[in-house]
């Protein structure tokens, strides 16, 4: 029986190396979503904190949405979420992925 329960951590290690939790995560009526705060979601998913649909429900984000900040995330680290950077960091992985 006690197997088949999640067990959360209190905090996870958000993206600048700082303890983060549940308290510590963004307001859930963040209408302005710098690189920092994206980052923080994604590592609170990532560590266990939330999982996605929490998330998605608790910031009023799309799948695809948060998919996408996950996987730029992966590749390209905090840089990938700068909107201004995005078109960069996309052709750069694509031409890393033809090599």
């Amino acid at each position: 029986m006690i197997e088949n329960q999640k067990i959360r951590p209190a905090q996870v290690v958000g993206p600048l190396g700082e303890p983060l939790t549940l308290d510590s995560l963004p307001p859930a009526n963040t209408t302005r979503w710098v690189v920092r705060r994206k980052a923080e979601v994604v590592a609170a998913v990532n560590g266990g904190l939330l999982n996605v649909d929490e998330a998605c429900k608790r910031y009023d984000l799309t799948l695809e949405e948060f998919a996408g900040w996950q996987r730029a995330v992966d590749r390209s680290g905090m840089h990938g979420l700068r909107v201004t950077r995005i078109q960069y960091y996309k052709s750069l992985y694509e031409r890393q992925q033809r090599y």
